[in-house]
């Protein structure tokens, strides 16, 4: 009996669980409206780092990741209130920073500047991503300094994607992210996502051919 018991509520702990953290985002949104300085607070704290590698990746320069950060939050701040819930609050945040990478990669396109970003994929011969290839071999200079080649090789031809394919790869092969979040964050389907993000990596392996 107990054990039937046990395997009956199985199913029913994931579903609480999710349910939990829903509300508790709920309540943490209301916080967030009401402008609790302390809520606001506690929203950079948790996710300032991961906004920033994410602007990072996108913009390849520090300064103007911190820049574009501090702007994602503070767009955050005014715009609280419009929040629905249509998605979760991280990918409405990752939204905000992307929109902002994509005004400032605008702004210097039309200087005749360029920028972009992303990382990892798998090449056809390889049985692991790109970037797993970065962390071998660090355990003397000679081994080191091949390493540091492949990042710049990788970070060469990441710089030289497109900003639909960049976007997508990151969010998939760096953040992390699922497609149905992916596509959230984008505003694009998910045919759309998988299609990117297949163009996206072909791209690299193509970039990248010999220097790896």
């Amino acid at each position: 009996m107990t054990l039937r018991g046990q395997i009956e509520l199985e199913p029913v702990a994931p579903a609480a669980s999710v349910e939990f953290r829903e509300t508790a985002e709920a309540q943490f949104v209301e916080r967030l409206k009401r402008g609790e300085a302390a809520a606001f607070d506690l929203l950079v704290s948790q996710r300032s780092g991961e906004i920033y590698g994410l602007l990072f990746r996108l913009t390849e320069n520090s300064e103007e990741a911190r820049d574009l950060t501090q702007e994602t939050f503070l767009r955050a701040f005014q715009n609280i209130g419009r929040f629905r819930g249509e998605a979760d609050l991280r990918t409405w945040i990752y939204r905000i920073a992307i929109n902002q990478a994509r005004n400032r990669w605008r702004w210097w396109r039309r200087r005749r500047r360029d920028s972009t970003v992303s990382l990892d994929s798998t090449d056809g011969s390889r049985k692991q991503p790109l970037i797993a290839t970065l962390a071998e071999g660090s355990h003397n200079p000679e081994q080191a300094t091949l390493a540091h080649e492949r990042e710049r090789a990788l970070r060469s031809a990441i710089q030289s994607l497109g900003r639909a394919y960049r976007e997508t790869v990151i969010l998939r092969d760096i953040e992390g992210f699922r497609y149905e979040e992916i596509a959230a964050t984008l505003e694009i389907s998910v045919g759309t996502v998988k299609s990117r993000l297949a163009r996206g990596r072909q791209e690299l392996r193509r970039r990248l051919e010999g220097s790896l």
